[in-house]
């Protein structure tokens, strides 16, 4: 690798921000009494600072520029922010960046504290060695003394990483490499017209750039647990859609099934005409999905630095076959072991339900499979193995799933958040 210290820009570089940026201009133009514009109009204040933004734009002066941004900051801070989105491909690329020793920071235009305040809302905060912006009373500071400032903190053989001129241009003015990015709000004229050292199309080109031939971080891989009915489908949606948000490239399995050999077994293992099945069987057929579905599916999504979500993994086992069929929990991790190998969650959801109030929701959904056909000491039991399983258990986020749909989503997303951001590399 040639660069030990990478500086990013924020805004068009790590997140997609349009939205947040243009609608907030649009509303500080509004409360100034300004009519007829529209937010396409403001994209160019996406890069350079407000001051200059809103007089090169709206024709104000001093004063008026100072008041705009007041009315800007008003917005922004209620809910500017959060209009925001990390671009695909990012977490992996900022986690393989980490794993090979670099230093990273953002050497932003926007305020420091709102910088920070999405650094930390978007996942982007543990892999910072630094961040770097204006104070709210600094309006004049240019990119290229941010650049400094970061280039300081860290030292190293640098590189600035942005999508407008101005980025480019601040990392010139420090003798150090520039990478332009034309999938943020730059065009590759203006990048190139800068002097950009390299342009990057992609995250993916961006990463060949900075990484070339250095191994890649693995992916993360987040199991989701309960008994049947506790609102797991409903609650992967909104985990899917959160990671997405967060810029994770999302695979999306399930168990048993994965691939169509895993979903074979599937079939077999749940089919209800197959009342003879025994439960030594049953054991060493969900083993044998699960070894598929590793192999064929989440290996090589986590090599390829993929989140995998997966509905049900060696837990569910443990649980349903070591404690409801009771052959014993021990017995059933070690059946596994061999299947799984070290490939094992990062992260696990468990949505904890009382097995009466979630087979009762599961049975209103749809026909039961075979083994939703059990008798009520079968759910209990597998309930009760469950809990004394993940006890204490440091990858487990457990949520009360009896909570209104809202409630546990909010509590899910949070645990998520702050597990993901203790994760080594």
């Amino acid at each position: 690798m040639r660069y030990t210290t990478v500086l990013f820009d924020l805004d068009g570089t790590l997140t997609r921000s349009e939205k947040g940026i243009t609608r907030c201009a649009l509303y500080a133009a509004e409360k100034m009494g300004l009519s007829g514009y529209t937010e396409e109009q403001f994209r160019s204040f996406i890069g350079p600072p407000l001051f200059a933004s809103f007089k090169r734009v709206c024709g104000m002066d001093d004063a008026q520029a100072e008041q705009a941004i007041a009315h800007y900051r008003e917005r922004y801070n209620a809910v500017g922010y959060a209009e925001n989105e990390v671009y695909t491909g990012i977490p992996a690329l900022l986690r393989s960046l980490k794993k090979n020793g670099c230093k990273v920071a953002m050497a932003t235009a926007k305020p420091q504290a709102f910088a920070e305040r999405i650094a930390q809302m978007f996942g982007l905060a543990p892999y910072l060695d630094a961040l770097v912006g204006p104070g709210f009373d600094n309006k004049h500071e240019s990119k290229a003394h941010i650049v400094r400032r970061a280039m300081d903190a860290l030292g190293g053989t640098a590189v600035m990483v942005g999508d407008r001129c101005y980025d480019i241009d601040g990392g010139k003015a420090n003798g150090i490499d520039t990478i332009g990015v034309c999938y943020g709000y730059g065009s590759r004229q203006e990048l190139a017209q800068a002097g950009a050292t390299h342009i990057a199309g992609t995250v993916e080109e961006l990463t060949e750039i900075l990484l070339g031939g250095a191994p890649r971080a693995r992916g993360v891989l987040i199991s989701m647990e309960g008994m049947d009915g506790c609102g797991k489908t409903t609650q992967r949606e909104a985990l899917v859609a959160h990671l997405m948000q967060l810029g994770w490239d999302v695979r999306c399995t399930r168990e048993p099934g994965g691939d169509g050999i895993a979903e074979k077994i599937r079939a077999l293992v749940l089919d209800p005409e197959n009342e003879g099945m025994f439960d030594e069987t049953e054991a060493y057929l969900y083993a044998a999905a699960r070894a598929q579905n590793v192999r064929a599916v989440i290996r090589p999504a986590l090599m390829r630095g993929r989140a995998v979500v997966c509905d049900r993994f060696v837990d569910s086992s443990v649980a349903y076959q070591g404690g409801g069929r009771a052959l014993g929990a021990e017995a059933v991790a070690a059946l596994n072991a061999l299947a799984v190998g070290d490939t094992l969650p990062d992260v696990t959801i468990y949505l904890r339900m009382p097995p009466e109030r979630a087979l009762s929701r599961r049975l209103s959904a749809s026909e039961p499979d075979r083994l939703e056909r059990e008798q009520s000491g079968f759910f209990e039991r597998t309930y009760r193995t469950y809990e004394a399983r993940f006890d204490g258990m440091a990858r487990v986020a457990a949520v009360d799933a009896s909570q209104s749909i809202e409630e546990v989503t909010r509590d899910m997303l949070r645990a998520v958040d702050a597990r993901l951001g203790e994760l080594t590399l």
